[in-house]
């Protein structure tokens, strides 16, 4: 059985794309960043730590676990603790470009692999009136970098993978799940 080593419903529905049958165990432990990692460690060790967290309970099962950051002038950008948060966030990276790293472990009983993906966005100009209306409506408050790229006025382009950008690239996710499987 594959397991998905999340509770995000994005995630989700990226991979029924590539695996019809699933089961999701959300890994359950807290995440500890380390600031002195550079960001691509930072979404790989974190992607591992739950990938290990599920699999220890499911040693029989492919587990895949994934974390996704983003980073804006050297510095990561987590999910907004409130909407205050989240619109500071937004007007932080109106019209700028800024890199969203998700770091992939995929391990079945007999292999271990990680890697990660990286995108590189740039915003549109938001208004002070878009950013109200956005954060109001709710869509920022559970996304790193407090925005979703399937959410209409906010990326203004990307270069790489945009499904990376929605929490899992599965053009990386199914080469590893090939790997894992031979």
């Amino acid at each position: 059985m594959i397991i998905l080593a999340s509770a995000s419903p994005r995630r989700r529905e990226l991979l029924k794309q590539i695996v019809p049958r699933f089961e999701v165990v959300p890994a359950a432990g807290e995440e500890q960043v380390n600031l002195s990692l550079f960001p691509e460690q930072t979404a790989c060790a974190l992607a591992e730590h739950k990938c290990d967290e599920v699999f220890l309970s499911h040693p029989e099962d492919t587990v895949i676990g994934c974390d996704t950051i983003v980073v804006f002038e050297g510095e990561i950008l987590g999910k907004p603790k409130n909407r205050d948060d989240a619109a500071r966030t937004l007007r932080r990276l109106s019209g700028k470009t800024h890199f969203v790293i998700t770091g992939v472990c995929v391990r079945s009983p007999r292999k271990k692999i990680i890697k990660c993906e990286k995108t590189e966005v740039r915003f549109n100009n938001l208004s002070e009136d878009f950013i109200k209306i956005y954060v109001d409506g709710g869509s920022p408050l559970d996304k790193a970098g407090s925005y979703g790229i399937q959410d209409e006025g906010v990326v203004k382009e990307y270069f790489g993978s945009y499904t990376n950008v929605v929490g899992l690239p599965v053009s990386l996710v199914k080469d590893m799940l090939e790997s894992v499987m031979q």
